[in-house]
């Protein structure tokens, strides 16, 4: 145990080298001489330096370890194939998984509100826009889905590039966003039943147990809702298979729905309905007189009514659309050839996604004119106009099969992340229980359906909904940062390779193992340079080095918070930006030629050349641009909702830095790393010697 060792030094003269040291250590290893510490634990003893130890020294070096305890990277170790899971999935079912997920309920009625509301006909460049920006988050998570096939998504791919505060962080808010998913689309299934009934159930509970705490409680316990995922909890808990067995037949009836809306769409559809007219709107509306009126609900009529602003409008509005795509990347531990079923899993499922969507939103505005759309069931009035009356029955079946695949998505993947941290040990280990039979993490899954149910029961769910937003751009936004420190990063993830992946000063270098027989034979060849500010446009070499990574790390880290101020001033200050104000012009050109050298000193760095099955294309244009994207829509969210994520955050703080940060499996690994060193043949350690000289003091 390095906290054994005890250093005495004597005879450090500052004018002389020093005549003796010696290192005595508690387990009996015997001692070393001062040449041999000095190899140990570098900077202790220098010629002509005296040791000083003093309570700043101490201090200093005690934060520097602390934050290095913030910031350490999990080491993967790929060399061994077995998991704890069964790996039972094909690419068919994870292209089900995503798009149950993903084409939810939305796509039922979102597309009648974004059309009613901000775009017209123009909904269809609207998911044509938001499909793209998703395309770019999806990209970044395919690549690593081929990179680390280990499950926890987007959890596990920031612990393994930027350390273990962005990874809890990360969790934290997955977990958030899947609980409050998981409940209000439970509540979304037990209202859409209820309209099918006649409002028979709702009467019921309100007459017999009202609940009235506005803002915060229902207006009456959802019993349907409660028993609904205490269904599904109890289904994924018997067996992963069973699970995608079901979630491929309500995704199939679904999607047979959907083509049933699409081809009705066009077949009774009329293509002057996105060429109407303000006469035609005076025509059904009485806002003959009110220009403000019919500019509101109507904008100039044709195919973009609202102008370029409301597709961009609808566009933001329309990118949640498609997220859900990402429980795909937990299932790397659980689909027979990972490295290949999860990018064309969720590649797939995003095609298949954007093509529903375009085909829904094309057939509703070709049925009816746009401002004649109803909000809260555009399709049942949409083929009601057309005088199909009884096509709504087929819309409501495959409503249900929506919500309920869209259930089932939010749900699949909670577990499975609340595994991986309690893994790591950041959530109590517990948690990381895998059932023997059914190969399922069961506690875990049982405790989040336990929860979700509970707040699908009492809690009023529409206030908390814009929280799942923050979890999931903000998850977007790391692994696109992931991706792009790791595209220039030497070396490779998997420790079971034959180039190690060692800590080193806090970076990752390529280290070789050579055997020559004597005593310190370990060869170190560290892919390391001098930096000089040549370098940042100018490599030495066509392979990644040392210094090179660390330049991508830096500038990502600087342009990310770039990006974060630009978004900031775009959203405060856009409109004083469009009326001409000089200092905010000023500002944000300023912003965006730093950005601009940030990207040029990024391209400039040599990429890894590491062989993958899929890498993401246009390095460093595609994951900058998902960021940029992912931040900007983060800054659209309301000052509410950042106050209720300071809360979740601090509540997760709480448990991070009273159990997690002590029990975390890499500082168990950390701490035993140094034995080795001690007893091989060898003594060099090939670690951080910082973290040597925090202990040690």
């Amino acid at each position: 145990d390095i906290s054994k060792i005890e250093v005495q030094s004597r005879g450090c003269d500052i004018n002389s080298q020093p005549t003796s040291g010696e290192v005595k250590i508690s387990a009996g290893l015997g001692s070393f001489r001062t040449d041999l510490l000095t190899r140990l634990l570098p900077g202790y003893f220098q010629p002509r330096r005296k040791l000083v130890y003093s309570a700043d020294i101490m201090a200093g070096k005690k934060m520097a370890s602390y934050g290095k305890m913030l910031l350490r990277r999990r080491v993967l170790d790929c060399s061994q194939e077995e998991t704890r899971f069964a790996r039972c999935l094909s690419t068919l079912d994870l292209i089900a998984l995503g798009v149950g997920s993903t084409l939810g309920a939305g796509v039922y009625v979102l597309a009648g509100e974004v059309a009613r509301e901000k775009a017209g006909p123009a909904i269809v460049l609207c998911f044509l826009i938001a499909a793209l920006s998703s395309v770019l988050a999806g990209l970044c998570y395919a690549e690593f889905g081929a990179r680390v096939p280990k499950t926890g998504s987007a959890y596990l791919y920031s612990y393994v590039t930027v350390g273990e505060i962005w990874a809890f962080i990360t969790g934290w808010n997955l977990i958030l966003s899947y609980v409050i998913g998981t409940a209000s689309v439970a509540r979304a299934w037990s209202s859409t039943f209820d309209n099918l009934v006649e409002q028979k159930i709702s009467i019921f509970f309100k007459a017999s147990v009202s609940i009235k705490v506005p803002g915060v409680l229902a207006e009456y316990p959802d019993l349907f809702a409660l028993i609904l995922v205490m269904l599904l909890t109890g289904l994924l808990a018997f067996g992963v298979s069973e699970s995608a067995l079901v979630n491929k037949i309500f995704t199939g009836v679904n999607l047979v729905v959907l083509g049933f809306v699409i081809i009705s769409g066009f077949v009774k559809g009329n293509t002057d309905n996105w060429r109407l007219t303000e006469d035609q709107y005076m025509n059904y509306s009485n806002h003959v007189n009110d220009s403000d009126a019919i500019k509101k609900s109507f904008g100039t009529g044709g195919f973009a009514p609202f102008g370029f602003s409301g597709i961009l409008s609808g566009a933001a509005t329309c990118f949640y659309a498609f997220v859900g795509f990402d429980c795909i990347a937990t299932t790397s531990e659980e689909a027979k050839n990972p490295q290949r079923s999860i990018p064309i899993g969720i590649v797939a499922s995003l095609l298949i996604c954007f093509f529903a969507y375009f085909g829904v939103s094309a057939a509703l505005t070709l049925m009816m004119p746009y401002y004649m759309l109803n909000v809260q069931s555009p399709l049942p009035e949409a083929f009601s106009y057309v005088q199909w009356d009884p096509a709504r029955y087929i819309v409501a079946v495959g409503s249900l099969c929506a919500l309920s695949t869209s259930l089932l998505g939010s749900m699949f993947p909670m577990p499975r992340v609340i595994y991986a941290m309690a893994e790591d040990g950041l959530l109590f280990r517990f948690l990381s229980s895998i059932n023997k039979r059914t190969k399922t993490p069961l506690l875990a899954t049982i405790v989040s359906g336990v929860v979700a149910a509970l707040m699908a029961f009492l809690f009023e769910l529409a206030a908390l909904v814009d929280l799942m937003s923050i979890g999931t751009l903000l998850a977007y936004s790391l692994v696109a940062v992931c991706v792009l420190i790791l595209r220039y990063q030497p070396g490779t993830l998997s420790s079971g390779h034959s180039e190690k992946m060692v800590e080193l000063s806090g970076e990752k270098t390529a280290m070789a193992d050579v055997d020559s027989g004597d005593e310190f034979a370990t060869e170190t060849v560290p892919l390391k340079e001098k930096f000089s500010m040549k370098l940042l446009l100018l490599p030495n070499c066509e392979m990644p080095t040392k210094t090179s990574g660390t330049i991508v790390y830096a500038t990502t880290a600087v342009i990310s918070l770039v990006f974060t101020v630009l978004c900031c001033v775009l959203s405060l200050w856009g409109s004083e930006m469009m009326k001409g104000n000089v200092l905010w012009l000023t500002v944000c050109v300023v912003l965006v030629l730093i950005s601009a050298v940030c990207i040029l000193i990024i391209w400039r760095q040599p990429e890894s050349k590491e062989s993958l099955t899929f890498k993401v294309p246009f390095l460093p244009l595609l994951p900058l641009l998902s960021i940029f994207v992912n931040v900007y829509l983060m800054m659209q969210l309301d000052g509410h909702t950042w106050i209720r994520f300071a809360v979740w955050m601090a509540i997760g703080f709480l448990i991070y830095f009273a159990y997690g940060i002590w029990n975390s499996k890499e500082a168990q690994n950390s701490s035993r790393k140094y034995e080795p060193a001690l007893r091989a043949k060898t003594p060099i350690y090939l670690g951080d010697d910082s973290e040597v000289e925090g202990t040690v003091a």
